[in-house]
């Protein structure tokens, strides 16, 4: 293959990447001039790169209203992935014996450069559901798994949020960046981190990292729940279960030195 037909392929392939991800988040189906627009990309390469996912059994498009969606390949393809993760199988009973002890929603996450991406969710069996779902994004300054991130992660994760505006997902997303580092600073000394309603609405979370055998940072552990049930000042016995937890599984991943 030669160079300039290896670049176009690449291409190609960061492109279908970039559909998905758009995709991903959207509660509906989408129209092709919709996503060309958001994405940036002329509405016919768009429209060609979705007939081939549809190929291929990742986007299916509706007869009627021609609008497209992700069907759940994608999710198998990833839950598969998870499963056989050691991350993912030596967290999940953990998160089963938090959720049956908390009664509330428990998730994995784990950082990238973007954020940190859920990747596990055991969900309470209750008829108010947390609408997180696996694969979600969650922001480095309005979760409370971001912000154990900017506490015990790479100090990378600060450099787009000291040198762009917060974004706002809420009317109480904290967009103050010294506010914000006294937050990590707090979570870094009590090893766990909330953000009452700052992503969600009437949402509220508790958070503890978890650390790998080379004692570094990996990802954390959350309690999910109305802010009736998990309130802005959390209690202690929630608090203690979901840093529990986590020494638990960083424990079982070889962590020698937990740093709290």
């Amino acid at each position: 293959m030669s160079e300039s037909s290896s670049k176009t392929t690449n291409q190609s392939t960061e492109a279908a990447f970039r559909i998905i991800e758009e995709m991903a988040p959207m509660s509906e189906a989408a129209r092709v001039t919709d996503l060309a627009r958001r994405l940036g990309m002329p509405r016919a390469r768009v429209y060609r790169y979705l007939q081939t996912l549809c190929s291929l059994g990742y986007v299916r498009q509706d007869p009627e209203s021609e609008r497209y969606r992700l069907t759940l390949k994608l999710f198998h393809v990833g839950q598969a992935i998870a499963d056989g993760t050691q991350l993912t199988s030596t967290a999940r009973p953990i998160m089963a014996q938090l959720r049956d002890q908390t009664g509330q929603t428990t998730t994995l996450s784990i950082p990238e450069d973007g954020g940190m991406r859920v990747v596990d969710i055991v969900r309470v069996d209750s008829p108010v559901q947390i609408i997180t779902k696996p694969g979600a994004l969650l922001s480095f300054h309005a979760s409370a798994q971001g912000k154990l991130a900017l506490a015990f992660g790479r100090p990378e994760f600060w450099d787009a949020l000291e040198t762009s505006p917060l974004a706002t997902y809420s009317p109480v997303t904290n967009v103050d960046i010294d506010r914000l580092k006294n937050e990590v600073a707090t979570a870094r000394q009590t090893g766990w981190a909330v953000a009452p309603e700052e992503t969600l609405r009437g949402v509220n979370a508790i958070s503890a990292p978890i650390f790998d055998l080379e004692n570094m940072f990996v990802a954390t552990i959350t309690i999910a729940g109305s802010v009736q049930d998990i309130k802005p000042k959390p209690s202690a016995a929630q608090c203690a279960a979901v840093t529990q937890a986590a020494r638990t599984i960083s424990a079982d991943l070889g962590c020698t030195e937990y740093p709290i």
